[in-house]
């Protein structure tokens, strides 16, 4: 089964690296491509390359020796007179490299992977370079990836996102994910490594091709004052409008870690995301799927969880 898993962050490979190991499953992360903050930010406005961040941990978690490649392409260079390199990673400056010096940012992924003996394929979402935007519910408005996510976090509720200026998929992508016999969304932070990715244009003509079932990951808890008392259907409402077609499946966290660990979140304005009211055609697969005092999906556990649902709707009952 040829599966797309679309995010980026820290969420999406975990998800990757529960399902790499799964012989049924060919995998690909389709990935956003509009990250400002940290390393990727600083060599996207110094080199002018796409940030490469969300694409070597994609990579890197695709890798045949997971291990041993993040050991040496996510050190980070120390700080070196007359220089801009130090604290960068070695996995983002080789990548920049590679486009900035091949000019063509999918070989560059291309060669990355054959590098690291990856067992699936990364696709950026869009080569285009663009930035996310947010109009916040008081009527202000915010550009770049760090900075929508520090109005929401402050408490503003966003009303609007888009993409700055718009930018189009890659022909060779929107062909990759017409191929896909089911999608899978998240986890991630939903405004800044989620949505953008839905607002390229030529996504939704893509997915409309798949004609597998739709899987959305619920995220384990709310992101800050912003969203407050934003719950899974939301999600599942704000991803259906934006793709133009429904979400089959919400795959949810349904036992929660002491009240401790909970209370360190609150303090950060963070609470579990609830699950309001879904579709009553989209299916609900709970489990425990927060297994630590970090709030990270439990990556063989979520694996099964995902593959239970591709099994019953791919391969049938029976």
């Amino acid at each position: 089964m040829n599966v797309g898993c679309f995010g980026g962050g820290t969420g999406l490979p975990s998800v990757l690296g529960g399902l790499k190991s799964n012989p049924w499953l060919s995998v690909n992360a389709v990935v956003t491509m509009f990250d400002s903050g940290g390393s990727s930010g600083q060599l996207r406005d110094e080199l002018g390359v796409l940030p490469p961040g969300d694409i070597l941990k994609c990579a890197l978690a695709l890798a045949r020796n997971t291990r041993e490649a993040r050991r040496v392409l996510l050190a980070r260079l120390p700080a070196l007179d007359h220089a801009r390199l130090g604290g960068h990673t070695g996995g983002n400056l080789l990548l920049s490299m590679m486009q900035r010096y091949g000019g063509n940012f999918l070989e560059a992924i291309d060669a990355l992977r054959v590098l690291l003996g990856c067992q699936g394929r990364v696709w950026p979402v869009s080569v285009e370079h663009a930035s996310v935007c947010a109009e916040y519910g008081d009527g202000s408005m915010l550009s770049g990836e760090v900075e929508v996510d520090a109005g929401q976090s402050s408490g503003r509720l966003v009303r609007r996102l888009w993409l700055e200026p718009s930018v189009s998929i890659h022909p060779v992508v929107a062909s990759a994910i017409a191929e896909f016999d089911a999608v899978i969304i998240g986890p991630g932070s939903f405004y800044t490594s989620l949505m953008p990715i839905f607002l390229v244009r030529g996504i939704a003509d893509a997915l409309a091709q798949v004609k597998g079932p739709v899987i959305l990951i619920a995220n384990l808890l709310t992101e800050g004052r912003g969203m407050i008392g934003f719950t899974a259907a939301d999600a599942v409402a704000r991803i259906e409008d934006a793709i133009q077609r429904r979400v089959d499946v919400v795959i949810a966290n349904m036992k929660w870690p002491s009240p401790r660990v909970l209370g360190r979140y609150a303090l950060e304005h963070k609470e579990p995301l609830a699950l309001g009211s879904l579709p009553e055609y989209c299916e609900l697969v709970g489990g425990e799927l927060w297994t630590s005092d970090i709030a990270r999906h439990d990556r063989l556990r979520l694996a099964y969880a995902v593959w239970s649902v591709l099994s019953r709707r791919l391969l049938g009952e029976d």
